[in-house]
């Protein structure tokens, strides 16, 4: 086997951990709305993630184990991905938002971070700001 074949497979394994991860979001108030179940497709086909392995997530995610990326810049894109799904139905639950800063918690945002890192990622997301502009603003909240 291939550096790059472990490569990839560590990298799918990170994928799956962060679909995991949006299908817990999606799930967190009880439903999957059909903005969700959009969301989720999209979500899936970019991370390359199979069918078969789709409906093993959906049916267990707390099966998959957040494994965050090394680089800060991907870790902050997964807290990206993570507030569109909790705005894609036009608000934040609070059962959502406490499972998201548990998660940025797993994907090494410190504890007292956490909470002010998450609910600055949601009000940029909701204020349409682009991945760029989430970036710059996420590590801005996070140094702090």
């Amino acid at each position: 086997m291939a550096i790059s074949d472990l490569y990839s497979t560590g990298k799918h394994k990170q994928e799956i951990g962060h679909f995991a991860n949006i299908v817990k979001i999606a799930k967190a108030d009880g439903e999957i709305t059909e903005g969700e179940e959009a969301l989720l497709i999209k979500a899936g086909k970019s991370l390359n993630i199979t069918v078969e392995e789709s409906i093993l997530i959906l049916i267990n995610p707390e099966k998959f184990p957040t494994n965050p990326p090394a680089s800060y810049d991907d870790r902050i894109e997964r807290l990206y991905r993570l507030a569109k799904m909790i705005l894609v139905d036009g608000d934040a639950k609070l059962p959502e938002v406490k499972l998201m800063r548990k998660i940025a918690i797993g994907l090494n945002f410190s504890n007292e971070n956490a909470e002010k890192v998450c609910d600055e990622a949601i009000h940029l997301v909701s204020n349409k700001n682009d991945l760029n502009d989430f970036i710059v603003a996420i590590k801005k909240v996070d140094s702090v």
